[in-house]
């Protein structure tokens, strides 16, 4: 049976690969397989039948069989765990990439979240010129030991992960920030994840999305 996943009928981003069913259709295209996409509007995401898969209104959701799965990282990690492509055989080092998948959205992504958030949906409000330098600096504090702990290396392991699946997707959002820039090696890391052949066709289909939106 193929997967079934759900995804914003008109992206948020304007087709950038920035909304999480990006990260979702990228890990099925690293490890080939199929998938169907169920698009919805905002309004069908806060419907009954939508919170019986996801009690947040969110997305993504995953469904296969009686399978049915919310939060983009679980959805990774089940996909890495059934197929091969996204988690080393060695133990050890697949506890590790499983480690950087943990980081990536619990210790990385909150402060980008909370940057997007103060710039996008907070700039009228008369804290935010306080709170940006504050939100910035728990960036870089998490940047300064990413990009350490990567240092000249090509990805965080010996080869690429749902580690670094993850971790990319996150950093991503900090592109339009300048705040990447600072970090050569780890800008340099993002544009080798961007360059993968799956990353295109997993962008490139959220692209469709958009596009096909613009002409109805």
């Amino acid at each position: 049976m193929t997967p079934i996943i759900t995804a914003f009928e008109q992206p948020f981003d304007r087709g950038q690969g920035l909304a999480r069913d990006t990260r979702v259709r990228w890990a099925f295209e690293e490890v080939a397989q199929p998938y169907e996409v169920r698009l919805l509007s905002l309004r069908a995401m806060k419907e009954p039948e939508h919170l019986m898969l996801h009690p947040f209104g969110q997305i993504p959701t995953y469904e296969e069989g009686d399978l049915t799965l919310f939060e983009s990282g679980a959805i990774v990690l089940h996909i890495a765990e059934r197929h091969e492509g996204l988690l080393p055989e060695n133990l050890n080092a697949r506890a590790r990439a499983i480690m950087w998948m943990f980081a990536a959205l619990n210790t990385v992504e909150p402060p980008i979240l909370e940057l997007v958030t103060a710039r996008l949906l907070e700039s009228d409000k008369p804290w935010t010129r306080e709170r940006l330098p504050l939100v910035e600096k728990r960036i870089r504090n998490c940047l300064d030991q990413l990009s350490v702990s990567l240092g000249d290396a090509v990805w965080l392991e010996d080869r690429f992960s749902a580690g670094d699946l993850l971790m990319i997707s996150v950093l991503l959002r900090l592109k339009s920030s300048g705040i990447l820039e600072e970090y050569p090696n780890l800008s340099a890391y993002v544009a080798r994840g961007e360059a993968r052949p799956a990353y295109q066709r997993a962008f490139a289909a959220q692209l469709a999305v958009y596009k096909n939106r613009l002409q109805h």
